[in-house]
């Protein structure tokens, strides 16, 4: 098994099941952790954003119902195969990673939940942060992590 990790936060798990710029890319990724390449890695709380992200799309009518229930499917069926198959780092809410996010909000003024994605990116010692948030792919690379902006 790879010891590298490449962490994604919501918007890059979102661009695996939606086509938008950036999807190849996180396609690849996704191709690399089934070949044994690298493993990916992401947070519970992604889980649920990434829900609401495609729950809203569905209610601002970007996607209709029939496409909401498939990718809602997907996403959650392929999140249990990857834990299964250890090809998922799946970050669980910790004290100690919530006291770390904490700090990052503090230091850099930012919602909880994206310096929720860096302390875990940082607890699982990511090799790739894969962001679409041009701040928080900065404040990534201020932290000392390798981000990568799609």
């Amino acid at each position: 098994m790879s010891d590298q990790i490449a962490y994604l936060d919501s918007s890059a798990i979102v661009k695996r099941y939606v086509s938008e710029p950036g999807s190849e890319y996180v396609r690849n990724i996704y191709r690399n952790a089934y070949s044994g390449e690298l493993r990916v890695s992401f947070s519970l709380w992604n889980v649920g954003e990434v829900l609401g992200v495609i729950d809203k799309a569905r209610t601002l009518g970007r996607i209709n119902d029939e496409e909401y229930l498939t990718i809602r499917k997907r996403f959650i069926s392929e999140t249990l195969r990857m834990h299964k198959l250890n090809v998922l780092v799946l970050v669980h809410l910790r004290v100690s990673i919530l006291k770390q996010a904490w700090k990052i909000v503090e230091r850099y003024h930012v919602y909880q939940a994206d310096a929720l994605q860096i302390a875990s990116a940082k607890i699982v010692n990511a090799s790739t942060f894969v962001v679409a948030d041009k701040k928080l792919h900065e404040i990534a690379l201020e932290e000392g992590l390798n981000s990568e902006l799609i």
